[in-house]
């Protein structure tokens, strides 16, 4: 991983499991976190079985891994990161993303950006010609910091729960 000036951005890791703690806690450091996630102490099992899962899949070549914004020796962000094969687009390498969080003491501080970007150049290292994600239509913030990022609101994506 790189590391940026202390002073201003964070170092990047990726997260190990004893991370799963500050993980849990900045996915619920936010409006719609609060209703989706459950942290307490310890931890319920269910995070701490999706890790594990997300580190069987992951190798070197196609991580599957929670990349860690660190500053001031803390964990103040996280995004999933999950390269994925594919036939589409004549077998082009996809880059995905997901929850994309930043310590609420630390927001406006560019961190975001830096994590974005560091995981655009680990994707584009690793052969991804192509970097998606979903964000809530209700974010209309993130949406801005996305576009002034490069990205463009190119499809209408849809969930369902089972």
């Amino acid at each position: 991983m790189s590391q940026s000036p202390q002073s201003a951005l964070p170092v990047f890791r990726y997260a190990i499991r004893a991370d799963l703690p500050a993980i849990v806690a900045l996915l619920a450091d936010d409006e719609k976190g609060k209703t989706r996630e459950n942290f307490t102490n310890p931890l319920p099992d269910v995070y701490g079985n999706a890790f594990d899962a997300m580190e069987a899949t992951s190798t070197d070549a196609l991580p599957n891994k929670y990349l860690l914004a660190i500053m001031d020796e803390q964990i103040v962000g996280c995004l999933q990161l999950t390269l994925i094969p594919g036939l589409s687009r004549q077998g082009r390498l996809r880059a995905q993303i997901e929850g994309v969080r930043v310590s609420s003491n630390y927001r406006g501080q560019k961190i975001g950006e830096a994590m974005i970007l560091h995981a655009v150049n680990i994707a584009r290292d690793l052969g991804a010609s192509l970097m998606q994600f979903t964000t809530d239509k209700t974010r209309a913030d993130a949406h801005r910091f996305y576009q002034r990022l490069g990205f463009v609101a190119s499809h209408e994506g849809m969930k369902r729960e089972l």
